[in-house]
């Protein structure tokens, strides 16, 4: 079937994960010859002709317009993340919506009064009256009326968007509303639903990775018909299946300066926000394999999350020099601020190489632990505090009250290192033999992919197909 698609991609992980990847080529396949995808996009200017080469003429690109909010629109979206997060009440969005209120008085006052009102309107029927209300004074913005008039031109049969939460998504969504074209988003991570706030805009249907995921939509977006829930998988994963990609082991090794014949941990960092510790965590892992503690001479590659600029680790790389550093190939136009940084090409080939030949990885309760599980790669949680308790309780304990990361535990998938000990315990027992907890890893990634790699990109451009063929149907605002 013949199909305009409209891709909506507010960051860099949508650039990852719909851009980079399989999805436009094989999109444009399944399309036919009178298919068309046009990007609605937020990347500077200056990468934008990396991404368009090689797409052909068939993907047009519009660049987001500017986004302005006003005061009672910041106030009445602020109010919503707060309702849904009393509501929904998991301990992740605990520890968010309790933080101190900072800043100058007149956002403390407005961040304390939307505070009170989400509190106040945390149900069900509070949380759809304070979408109402938001989405009538967003109808109003001009960056609606500019959307109108771009759809009006391209006339989309779908309008998918690569991220729910980013607040920019709002206007082109309002807008597509409006002229009755048919809106879905994609949910981009596994703890998105438990430990982040509201999704950004009423959707009429929301594209998610498993069978699991499916049900936390029902129970946190109850106005939300089963039937508008479609399990895809998540293409981020699908590079991981194509053998385009991939390197030797002994290819990889002369990439990175290391000795094929000897052991490769990957240490990956995670938000220096959530993950303090990293270096001093880091430093104790160098210590243990100095020291011969952990056997088989292992190498230790750092591989920071894409938003570090890595600067925090500088010390460790000053005292270890033998320490193997591998930021990611992403664009920093905004230090640490996550939808400012893109990813080149090259960093999605070199994580399906680092996931392939690392043979154990040490994260602080990453979604890295997905991504070496995928290729049966074992993997140790750092869950011990170095000096002091950082959050008020154990690491392991507070590792072990969020929602998304409890079935890691629970399914034997990772081993938990609860001290220094432990950690040179766990990450020998895996060197000596990486089957340990084999089954577990096989069941986490059960649990939380419901696709198989290499085919997520092709259950997302079916769902698309079928949202657009479908009647237009009202959407509940409150959703």
């Amino acid at each position: 079937m013949s199909c305009r698609i409209l891709l909506l991609v507010p960051d860099g992980v949508g650039v990852r994960n719909f851009v980079l990847g399989p999805f436009l080529r094989t999109a444009l396949k399944r399309l036919g010859p009178h298919g068309e995808i046009h990007i609605l996009h937020g990347i500077p200017p200056a990468l934008l002709p990396d991404y368009r080469a090689g797409v052909g003429a068939s993907v047009h690109w519009h660049a987001l317009a500017p986004f302005e909010d006003s005061r009672l629109a910041v106030i009445q979206r602020n109010s919503l993340a707060y309702a849904q997060m009393y509501w929904v009440d998991t301990h992740a969005m605990r520890i968010t919506r309790d933080r101190p209120v900072r800043g100058p008085l007149r956002s403390r006052v407005a961040l304390r009064f939307a505070k009170a009102l989400g509190r106040a309107a945390a149900t069900p029927q509070g949380i759809r009256v304070l979408d109402r209300w938001h989405c009538a004074t967003a109808t109003r913005a001009p960056a609606v009326a500019h959307y109108r008039k771009l759809f009006e031109e391209i006339r989309p049969d779908v309008l998918f968007c690569s991220h729910q939460r980013p607040p920019e998504i709002l206007a082109p969504v309002l807008a597509a509303r409006k002229l009755e074209i048919p809106t879905a988003t994609f949910i981009f991570s596994w703890d998105n639903l438990t430990s982040k706030g509201r999704i950004a805009a009423p959707f009429g249907h929301y594209l998610v990775w498993s069978d699991l995921m499916h049900s936390e939509i029902r129970k946190y977006y109850p106005d939300v018909p089963a039937n508008r829930i479609h399990v895809v998988g998540t293409p981020q994963f699908d590079p991981y299946g194509d053998l385009s990609l991939l390197w030797s082991r002994q290819e990889f090794f002369e990439r990175i300066g290391a000795d094929p014949a000897r052991p490769l941990i990957c240490y990956s960092g995670g938000d220096p926000g959530n993950a303090p510790q990293d270096p001093l965590h880091l430093t104790v892992l160098m210590d243990q394999i100095r020291s011969g503690e952990i056997a088989h001479r292992p190498q230790v590659l750092l591989r920071p999350m894409p938003v570090d600029d890595g600067k925090r680790y500088a010390g460790v790389r000053s005292k270890y020099p033998e320490l193997i550093y591998a930021p990611a190939d992403w664009v920093q136009s905004e230090s640490g601020y996550h939808a400012a940084a893109m990813p080149r090409a090259g960093d999605v080939q070199f994580l399906a190489n680092l996931t392939r030949h690392a043979d154990l990885n040490v994260n602080f309760a990453s979604t890295m632990t997905l991504d070496f599980g995928l290729h049966d790669r074992p993997v140790v949680n750092v869950a011990f505090d170095v000096n002091e308790q950082w959050y008020g309780l154990p690491l392991f304990d507070y590792i072990r009250r969020f929602e998304h990361y409890r079935c890691v535990y629970d399914l034997g998938a990772a081993r938990f290192a609860r001290s220094r000990e432990e950690l040179a315990l766990h990450v020998n027992a895996y060197l000596d033999n990486p089957a340990l907890d084999r089954e577990g890893r096989r069941k986490l990634v059960e649990l939380q992919t419901g696709a198989p790699v290499g085919c997520s990109t092709g259950l997302v451009i079916d769902a698309l197909q079928s949202v657009a063929a479908r009647v237009p149907e009202k959407v509940a605002v409150g959703v």
